[in-house]
This record gives C-alpha cells, structure tokens and sequence, in this order.
C-alpha cells in the first residue's frame, strides 16, 4: 500500500468499494460508493481495485476534487449518508388522489427520503459550481447563490424526515 494515490480505487469488507481521496499518515480518507468519506487506519486491510501510482499525483487539491467529483458522479449516484428519523423509518408515503378512478400511489418512505437528500446534494453541487464558475460577475453568483437558497426554503417542508438538523435545508434567514 505504500505506492499508492490519491484516485486509487480499493474495496473494504465493510463498506465495499471507494476512493482514495487524502493520503495521511495513518489514515486514508476514502470515499466510499455506499458507504460516504470515511477515514480508514492505513493497517487495515483493503484490495487494491485500480491503482494510481502516488508519483503521478504531482496536481492541486482543486484538480484532485474536481476528478473526484467527476468520478463520483459518473461511476455513482453517491449521496451523503443521512440518517432518516426513526419514527419514519421503514414507512410509507401514500398519495392519494380526490379523482376515484385513479389508484393510490404507494412509496416507501426510505426510497422518497433518499430522493429527498439527492436533491439536497445535488443543489450542493450547483452552489459550488456557481461560486467556482470563472466567467460569472460576482452579482451574478450572488443572485444565483439568492435563487438557490430560496429552493432551500421551499425544500424545508422536508426537515421533518431528517434525523439530525444539521442534515436538513435551511432557507433564508429573517432578520
């Protein structure tokens, strides 16, 4: 393990496959798949998947996450793992509609609420491109940085699904 970088692609018993995305001393930090950006002991054991070599790494942190970035989204649909409230785990949304000719629509909770943090991180996406976009005016990353966070605020409807609050949306604040 002592060749590898930053891109390399392992798999762990336990959170099965990711990528290499920080080099420490005694830690990995991984982004796994399934699993979201843990930080793995270097001793423990992980099958080395594709390897890049660490001499090959000679680029900047932004370079680093862009790739990632692209990776991830390419090879995943790689959300954070957010908890959902116990008290709706394993639920069941049903939508039901005033026409009786038309069926009930039945979702599982759980499958709604990823949705739900999909959309959160996707929006997360869009903020960081716009704030790292070079041809925007500063104005314009404001009135787009504005926009979004007004979808924030229609999304807080939602809080009620997280587990923690430091998982759910947040819209404008009052003054």
């Amino acid at each position: 393990m002592e060749h590898i970088g930053i891109g390399t692609r392992v798999k762990h018993s336990e959170y099965g496959q990711g990528i290499i995305c920080k080099i420490g001393l005694e830690y990995l930090s991984i982004s796994f798949f399934e699993g979201g950006l843990r930080e793995i002991d270097r001793k423990d054991e992980l099958e080395v998947v594709e390897v890049i070599e660490a001499e090959n790494n000679m680029v900047s942190m932004d370079e680093v996450e862009d790739v990632l970035d692209r990776l991830l989204q390419k090879y995943t649909d790689v959300t954070e793992r957010v908890e959902i409230a116990d008290r709706w785990r394993d639920g069941l949304l049903v939508l039901e509609p005033k026409d009786e000719n038309l069926q009930v629509k039945e979702i599982p909770i759980n499958t709604f609420f990823h949705k739900i943090v999909m959309v959160r991180d996707r929006l997360r996406v869009l903020e960081q491109n716009i704030n790292a976009h070079k041809t925007l005016t500063d104005d314009e990353k404001v009135n787009l940085q504005q926009y979004v966070t007004r979808i924030y605020g229609s999304l807080t409807t939602f809080n009620v699904l997280f587990k923690h609050k430091e998982d759910q949306f947040v819209g404008e604040k009052t003054k």
